[in-house]
């Protein structure tokens, strides 16, 4: 399936709805085994999947030189993947999927205003609100 099929919101709705089920499944998996080998079965899993799905689109060749740049921060972008994994996983088996979740959905927050100042994106004063919407809500469910 190519990924110019679809457009990027459904790309992006999809990746709430699987995130989502991701939560679930978690919360459920990690109940009876350390979330640390919780996090890495699901590793696993997800570079088996992931290889399977290059094989299967041809995909797995060579795509020519990768450049440095890119390695580089390929590799932050990976580090800091398995760091939110393991976190989100040891959150998950110590609280309720229902309030570890939208915690974690503050990243949406956070990529905001990494953009801008990483990025120079400039988010209009209707993304500004809706932003603060989204940390207002994470806020409401997390507090007791």
């Amino acid at each position: 399936m190519s990924a110019t099929i679809w457009p990027w919101q459904v790309w992006a709705l999809l990746s709430a709805v699987f995130a989502a089920l991701t939560a679930i499944f978690a919360k459920v998996g990690v109940a009876d085994i350390n979330s640390d080998l919780a996090t890495f079965i699901r590793t696993v899993v997800v570079l088996m999947a992931l290889a399977a799905v290059l094989f299967a689109t041809g995909q797995f060749a060579a795509p020519g030189p990768i450049p440095a740049r890119s390695w580089l921060f390929l590799v932050l972008s990976g580090l800091c993947t398995g760091a939110s994994w393991l976190c989100y996983f040891r959150a998950l088996k110590l609280g309720p999927a229902t309030l570890v979740a939208p915690i974690d959905k503050l990243s949406v927050v956070l990529v905001a205003l990494f953009a801008v100042i990483f990025l120079g994106e400039r988010p209009s004063g209707l993304h500004w609100f809706g932003i603060a919407m989204i940390a207002a809500g994470a806020v409401i469910l997390a507090v007791k």
